[in-house]
């Protein structure tokens, strides 16, 4: 599917947009066509998988790919990440593009997205990305994966005690939980204490994101949680207990 914009039109925003947001030692021009080649699949597949809400492209290159790569920031070479709740592939097919050192592991209950996340990986030749469909408290629940990863990202997925039930599991000792949130991003660590605390982490801190646009801008703040020491066995429980009644 043609986007209603020219490729050379996108890929001049999308060089304006990084350098705004001190993010251009990130791109390179085989990086910015595959963020040209995942927006024209993304808007094509939008309809018959409701990927996303944003369809403009240079909102999609700011909120969407700007947003996510972002978090590389906070990523070291090599670093194994799960990303719990991956929808339509945030943050994991742009974090995929601007760092192919990483290897992902991108976790949703939705088969269909998962799908989607993994024909995209393979068209854009993403290798290190692998996509489940699986329950994240499955998952966290199995040898293979937990706490086997350097770090977890969440974007938009639950309330912050919710989230790190369904997240730390996954963590390493020594590893970080990277969860992009909402406004009330502050509010929800507040309370978040005796949670994160009882699934093995520590030192929650809110950060704040600021992207700049030409003419858009935003923030988003991320919660960043250390893992300090092994999460109990009975953690995650089944997710009607963690829904009806979080740590």
């Amino acid at each position: 599917m043609s986007i209603p914009i020219s490729a050379a039109e996108f890929s001049e925003y999308l060089y304006s947009v990084f350098e705004k947001n001190q993010l251009s030692h990130l791109l390179t021009g085989e990086k910015a066509d595959k963020f040209l080649a995942l927006t024209e699949r993304l808007l094509s597949e939008n309809e018959k998988y409701n990927l996303t809400a944003i369809t403009e492209p240079k909102k999609i290159i700011l909120n969407h790919y700007a947003d996510c790569a972002a978090l590389a920031l906070y990523l070291p070479e090599g670093a194994t990440v799960a990303d719990i709740g991956c929808g339509a592939g945030f943050p994991t097919l742009p974090l995929a593009i601007v760092r192919d050192d990483l290897r992902i592991l991108a976790v949703d209950s939705t088969a269909k997205r998962i799908a989607y996340v993994n024909e995209s990986a393979r068209l854009l030749g993403l290798s290190g990305v692998t996509a489940v469909a699986m329950r994240a408290e499955d998952g966290a629940k199995s040898p293979e994966h937990r706490e086997k990863f350097d770090f977890v990202t969440a974007r938009a997925v639950a309330e912050l005690r919710t989230l790190c039930e369904l997240c730390l599991p996954y963590v390493k000792v020594g590893g970080k939980m990277l969860a992009m949130k909402g406004k009330n991003a502050e509010a929800e660590l507040s309370v978040a204490g005796e949670a994160i605390r009882a699934l093995g982490g520590s030192h929650g801190v809110c950060e704040e994101i600021n992207l700049l646009g030409d003419e858009d801008s935003f923030t988003h703040p991320i919660v960043i949680i250390d893992k300090v020491k092994k999460t109990p066995p009975q953690y995650p429980r089944p997710y009607s207990q963690i829904s009806k009644k979080p740590l």
